[in-house]
């Protein structure tokens, strides 16, 4: 069986989609297609901007999203039996999956990166990766911290990303390095994502979401919040509100999708992540990447 993945923010780079743009007709109708939606040319930053403009919020997230789907919609055998998405890659997920249109999607895309960039610029925050230690040690440390600072990410084995504000993620890195963490590196993000700080942007998103249809996709989705499979639209559509202020758990939809019975993992979008995660959490299986 084959399961189909769909990146997240960071996976993006200057140059993306170009090739498809230029060696594929419907590609590049969909591109300038895409434009058209934005009110902005968004093909120009993607293919020959600069990093400091491709990692803008407002520009990663639908950049990302477009070169996802549009891969998607151009591959020859895209039949999956199962689908998920890391974080904004559940939204590429859900089109690609036929439960959301590529318009509602992308206009959805851009609904949450504008109302997340908000929320960061309201109040300074930030992330940062934590290996070498297990998952309950990270979330018995953070539990102790009397600043705002959760797990975000599980992204596999070992590897733990951690959200809150820069006070705490500043106590959290300390204690965790003294904990014996192998390293506790901040990121250079926008905010703190999939955390309490992003309040406000679900506040914002769950009104576009409610107003959008979501239809029955062809095949189930593992959703970030329970890393569960599902296929009612309005379990779908309070997921993907939850989402934002909740961890994605992506060692264990990778581990879901395993035990379905997945014996393929194909990476959809910019970059190489999710395909070497699942070679951390399931090195029995097939992964690859388009």
């Amino acid at each position: 069986m084959k399961a189909y993945v769909f990146p997240g923010q960071g996976a993006q780079f200057v140059g993306m989609g170009k090739d498809l743009y230029d060696s594929h007709p419907l590609a590049k109708e969909m591109f300038e297609r895409a434009n058209e939606i934005l009110g902005f040319r968004i093909t120009d930053l993607m293919f020959a901007g600069n990093d400091e403009d491709l990692r803008q919020t407002r520009v990663t997230q639908p950049a990302i999203f477009l070169h996802s789907v549009i891969l998607a919609a151009t591959l020859p055998d895209f039949q999956p039996d199962m689908v998920a998405g890391h974080s904004l890659g559940e939204f590429s997920a859900l089109v690609a999956n036929k439960a959301l249109s590529f318009e509602d999607g992308l206009n959805l895309v851009y609904a949450r990166a504008v109302a997340m960039q908000k929320a960061c610029e309201a109040e300074p925050s930030t992330m940062a990766a934590i290996l070498g230690l297990d998952d309950t040690t990270v979330e018995e440390i953070l539990a102790g911290i009397d600043e705002i600072v959760v797990p975000a990410n599980y992204n596999s084995p070992g590897q733990l990303v951690i959200s809150g504000s820069l006070r705490g993620i500043e106590l959290a890195c300390d204690a965790l390095k003294a904990a014996g963490a192998k390293r506790a590196l901040p990121l250079k993000v926008g905010g703190a994502f999939h955390s309490p700080l992003m309040e406000p942007a679900r506040i914002e998103l769950a009104a576009a979401i409610e107003a959008t249809t979501i239809n029955t996709p062809v095949c189930p989705v593992y959703q970030n919040v329970d890393a569960k499979p599902y296929s009612d639209p309005a379990l779908i559509k309070a997921n993907l509100v939850a989402q934002l202020t909740s961890p994605v758990r992506w060692t264990q939809i990778v581990q879901h999708m395993v035990a379905d019975g997945a014996t393929t993992i194909i990476e959809l979008g910019p970059g190489m992540v999710l395909q070497g995660l699942a070679r951390k959490i399931a090195p029995e299986i097939e992964s690859m990447g388009f």
